[in-house]
């Protein structure tokens, strides 16, 4: 049987409301009402402490990003890109992790591995910390929501992760780069950043066609920053901090506070031509 791409839609937002009222148990409100303000600061309202990963298996170590405030919260794991370290996305996982999440930005086995490798190293920084960490910060995560993120070829493989484990809660690829642009499979939540002035990693060839793979079944939404670059990414930014915290704390704790920020009035509101060349999404959600 065949359906109307309007009538899709309206089934596709039943089955959504009945899976929300089923899980309503499952949400979790982290931390004050988001306010535009809160959401374009700096930092979040969660103090966090640090804690090194020199030694690991399946990674190159990293450092974890951690509420101080004893709680369990969601852990995200998150991949530079092609020769970089994690110095050049820890200002990300420190604003992640003021919202209220556990965070583990790593570096790779070496800065020359490609996205399918970082996919696996993701994993494994995820387990690492569900498994392994200090009692302080295990003592802080929910096993149960885990996430991921990258810039670049960490943002394919992050693409990749997602693809491979539909049990993750989200993804945030950050400029990505990967040879396959088939994502058909993914049933996680993903939202890609592109940017319209990409060389690296241009977003017709990159981001544009990953979203476009993305099934219409899977929440996903594709923003393009407007006067970007590839490297856009490795210093603090205010639309990826803003979407990137507003989807994650959406899709890992299913908090619905945050939807107006990612299709609701809040994002009509921010999402000026200054800001995206194009926003796409699948809402509602």
């Amino acid at each position: 049987m065949k359906f109307s791409t309007t009538a899709r839609r309206v089934l596709r937002a039943g089955v959504f409301a009945a899976s929300v009222s089923i899980a309503a148990s499952a949400s979790a409100q982290i931390g004050p009402d988001p306010t535009s303000s809160s959401l374009n600061a700096t930092s979040g309202p969660f103090a966090v402490s640090t804690s090194t990963v020199a030694i690991a298996s399946g990674f190159g170590g990293g450092t974890i990003y951690y509420p101080t405030t004893t709680g369990q919260y969601g852990v995200i794991a998150v991949s530079p890109g092609f020769t970089a370290t994690q110095s050049s996305i820890a200002w990300l996982g420190r604003r992640l992790a003021t919202h209220g999440f556990v965070v583990i930005t790593i570096d790779t086995l070496t800065t020359l591995d490609q996205p399918a490798s970082r996919a696996t190293q993701l994993v494994a920084a995820l387990n690492y910390v569900v498994n392994s960490a200090t009692s302080t910060v295990r003592s802080r995560v929910d096993s149960s929501k885990r996430a991921v993120a990258g810039h670049s070829m960490g943002g394919g493989g992050a693409l990749i992760a997602a693809q491979n484990n539909p049990g993750l809660k989200a993804s945030l690829p950050l400029t990505p780069w990967n040879l396959s642009t088939n994502f058909s499979q993914n049933q996680v939540p993903t939202l890609i950043f592109g940017s319209d002035g990409d060389t690296v990693a241009p977003v017709a060839v990159h981001s544009r066609p990953f979203y476009a793979s993305l099934p219409s079944s899977t929440y996903k939404a594709y923003a393009e920053l407007n006067l970007a670059t590839h490297f856009t990414p490795n210093s603090t930014n205010t639309p990826i901090g803003r979407y990137g915290v507003a989807w994650m704390k959406r899709f890992i704790d299913s908090d619905t506070r945050y939807s107006a920020f990612l299709c609701g009035a809040e994002h009509q509101a921010y999402a000026t031509a200054l800001v995206f060349d194009r926003y796409n999404q699948n809402c509602p959600y």
